[in-house]
């Protein structure tokens, strides 16, 4: 089954899907967060044939909510609505942060949350189904 990432952000969202068998994490895009945005994912889950999304959790560092969670509640329950799919949660913290670390660029890239995406779903499939289902 392949699975979607997603890194959650106010102006954009990092994409990042799994292999067919769900074992691997690849960068996918970085799309605008708009009113389309729901959509695109909906016909990329179907393209692909995504079985599970995989939502980053944004806590603090004190491990609460933070003001952007509850932006995703909002999200996760559009996909719900919308997809039908199945959703998890994974916990993130500097996700996009370490994405620049890893290509050693210390300015964001186009690709930067889709690379915090695919270390949001790795993290996952490391974890193997011990994430939240919402």
């Amino acid at each position: 089954m392949r699975l979607l990432g997603i890194d959650y952000g106010h102006k954009k969202v990092g994409l990042a899907l799994s292999d067919e068998g769900g074992r691997f994490a690849f960068p996918h895009n970085t799309w605008p967060n708009d009113k389309f945005l729901v959509g695109k994912i909906k016909e990329l889950c179907a393209r692909e044939k995504v079985g599970l999304i995989v939502v980053g959790e944004s806590l603090d560092l004190s491990g609460r909510p933070n003001p952007l969670m509850r932006e995703i509640e909002k999200f996760e329950d559009l996909l719900k609505q919308k997809i039908g799919l199945p959703l998890a949660r994974e916990r993130e913290f500097f996700s996009s942060w370490e994405a620049k670390r890893i290509i050693d660029e210390e300015q964001t890239d186009p690709l930067t949350d889709a690379r915090a995406a695919a270390l949001i779903l790795k993290s996952y499939i490391d974890r193997q189904g011990n994430a939240e289902v919402v």
